[in-house]
């Protein structure tokens, strides 16, 4: 006879606009087929964003029970997005864009300084506390590469 395993949590990973956060997609299918009120995350994504500029896209880790309760941990933007801001990029139908051809292309430039400020906000989130804050910059360095931002002393 075959046994019934126990149930499991579920982690969601979605990428929301800072106070921006509705039942529409991607949030509302994303939580909706886990068995979650969409509408319980936006209220609550919302009020924890709310002291963020809107529309900065927020990372969310949701952990959702079997008895469809969830919880989730808010991290820091992207390290992508913020290069590109650094760099000054322009929005391109609501979305900031690296090159096209990273290597050739450039779309930007930023200092050091920016690399060092982008790592301390990246030290912050309490995954990455264990890291170095030279293992960090260098990672934000490779990134910038690979999206076609040029890192000037």
């Amino acid at each position: 006879m075959a046994r019934k395993m126990p149930a499991r949590d579920v982690i969601v990973k979605l990428i929301v606009g800072a106070g921006q956060a509705s039942p529409s997609p991607p949030v509302g299918p994303a939580l909706g087929s886990k068995g979650v009120k969409s509408m319980d995350f936006c209220k609550e994504f919302n009020a924890r964003t709310a002291h963020l500029t809107p529309g900065v896209p927020i990372p969310a880790r949701v952990t959702v029970r079997p008895d469809r309760s969830f919880t989730f941990d808010i991290r820091t933007p992207t390290t992508a997005w913020l290069l590109l801001q650094a760099a000054g990029v322009k929005e391109v139908k609501g979305k900031l864009k690296g090159a096209q051809k990273p290597g050739t292309d450039v779309v930007g430039e930023v200092s050091l300084k920016h690399v060092y400020e982008i790592a301390k906000i990246k030290k912050s989130e309490p995954r990455l506390t264990g890291l170095s804050l030279e293992g960090l910059c260098k990672s934000v360095i490779s990134q910038a590469k690979s999206m076609g931002v040029k890192i000037v002393p």
